[in-house]
């Protein structure tokens, strides 16, 4: 919950590197008074006549215990900052001990403790960034890979803003084309046809199904897509988790169903993320603990984008029953790779007879995970399975929750549009669903909110963004 006295007159603080101890640290201040206050502690040429953009050596002091540490105090004036506001951003030695004194003495002057993500807000709020450019910030913040980082760029420069704009003015021209209309109803005059009306409409939606339907692959991309790894009982799952991730993330062991929960943990393979989910053997058992482990395990593979069934060729146990379990669960995209493990054992090749247990675009391969044989050719597969999840160059993706639900349902209220317009519905009753998809767009870019989504939003920020 936002304090009541929290306004933008005030001059907020914070470190803004992360936390411990480090070669350098970066204490943040911004706000009406942010020169005037460092200047209170500042010896070295005034920062009140430094121009903008330009950085200043001088020594941090404090008035009663004398000097804290030297370091650089770089300058920039409003409205040309991040905030919009005149902006010190203080570079000292990395010691926990010297950054925590500067806030404090930097607060003793009058400045106050920023909150979670209030140098964004005062961003947004000053028209600096819209609401997609500020979530984008805290999108680049956690990217964890090359693609991630690459959507998280284009939403920083406002390629999905833009989008957004040309969705929004074509709606506004088929809105006021519709406010003429109910303006001269009563009036012989045709300001725009209903083909018009509908094709300008028709387009919008377009656009609107287009971006929608990136969603499923731009939220993969960011999370790490989900790759299940799942098979009969020790059939050597956890062995290839480990080895995947290059750490002894699941325990191993020979006996039977010693994974009884999921085990995830991501890894960059190039440039795009993986989720890997080591589930719980694959058979009947009348362990109940084990049964709820089971069907964790069928609910990733209904989730999973790629599949690794792992199997072991020296079990007598026959693999179609464990083949249909599999792909009955299976999402329609969802890619499968069988992999036949423990290949350095003397156990025949049977991959032949699981041609016709494995659905079309399915893929083999032999491996030995314990020995590290195939492992490399298996990451080649995996990273082809994921083609679905490369970002082409100039592609927008939605990745962001919260855009996908208003454009989920700016697009219903678009959809009512068209079916009102080739019904030859009153045209006030067109123009209320035009305003309602108007809003959803609005709430995706900031030009409409509520404190209680700002705050929800801003609250995924660290103090000193």
């Amino acid at each position: 919950m936002e304090h009541s006295t929290m306004t933008n007159d005030d001059t907020i603080c914070a470190i803004s590197t992360p936390p411990g101890t480090g070669g350098i640290a970066v204490i943040r201040v911004s706000g009406p008074k942010a020169i005037t206050i460092c200047d209170t502690i500042w010896h070295g040429k005034r920062l009140s006549e430094t121009p903008s953009h330009n950085a200043r050596y001088g020594i941090i002091v404090d008035p009663v215990n004398g000097e804290l540490d030297r370091g650089l105090a770089t300058v920039f004036r409003a409205p040309n900052s991040f905030t919009g506001e005149d902006v010190v951003e203080l570079s000292v030695h990395g010691s926990k001990w010297i950054q925590n004194e500067l806030v404090q003495l930097l607060i003793k002057q009058g400045c106050r403790m920023a909150t979670e993500g209030e140098f964004t807000r005062r961003a947004f709020s000053s028209g600096r960034i819209d609401l997609v450019e500020a979530e984008a910030i805290a999108d680049m913040i956690a990217s964890s890979s090359r693609a991630s980082h690459h959507i998280a760029v284009s939403q920083m420069r406002g390629d999905l803003s833009n989008r957004l704009v040309d969705m929004r003015e074509k709606l506004i021209e088929l809105a006021s084309l519709l406010e003429l209309e109910l303006d001269f109803s009563e009036e012989d005059v045709e300001f725009a046809s209903r083909d018009k009306l509908l094709a300008l409409a028709r387009q919008t939606m377009d656009m609107m199904t287009k971006l929608t339907s990136t969603f499923s692959t731009g939220s993969a991309l960011k999370d790490g897509v989900p790759v299940a790894i799942v098979g009969e009982t020790n059939a050597g799952k956890s062995t290839l988790l480990n080895k995947l991730l290059h750490e002894e993330r699941a325990i191993v062991s020979d006996i039977h169903g010693t994974t009884r929960d999921t085990i995830e943990d991501t890894i960059e393979i190039d440039g795009t993320l993986f989720r890997f989910i080591d589930t719980a053997g694959l058979r009947d058992t009348a362990d109940p603990i084990e049964t709820i482990g089971i069907q964790r395990a069928h609910e990733k593979i209904r989730l999973a984008r790629i599949i690794l069934w792992v199997i072991d060729p020296t079990s007598t146990t026959d693999p179609a029953q464990t083949a249909a379990d599999i792909t009955s669960c299976m999402a329609t995209d969802a890619k499968l790779i069988a992999v036949i493990n423990k290949c350095d054992l003397d156990a025949p090749d049977i991959t032949p007879e699981l041609t016709n247990l494995l659905p079309g675009e399915s893929k083999t391969i032999r491996i030995s995970a314990s020995q590290n044989q195939g492992l490399d050719h298996l990451r080649t597969l995996i990273v082809d399975a994921a083609g679905f999840a490369r970002a082409h160059p100039g592609e927008i993706m939605l990745t962001n929750l919260r855009h996908f639900e208003a454009l989920t349902n700016a697009t219903q209220s678009i959809a009512r549009v068209i079916t009102g317009l080739q019904t030859g519905l009153s045209g006030d009753f067109i123009a209320q669903d035009l305003r309602e998809t108007l809003h959803y767009i609005g709430e995706i870019t900031g030009s409409i909110t509520t404190p209680q989504i700002l705050s929800t939003i801003f609250s995924r920020f660290c103090i000193g963004k």
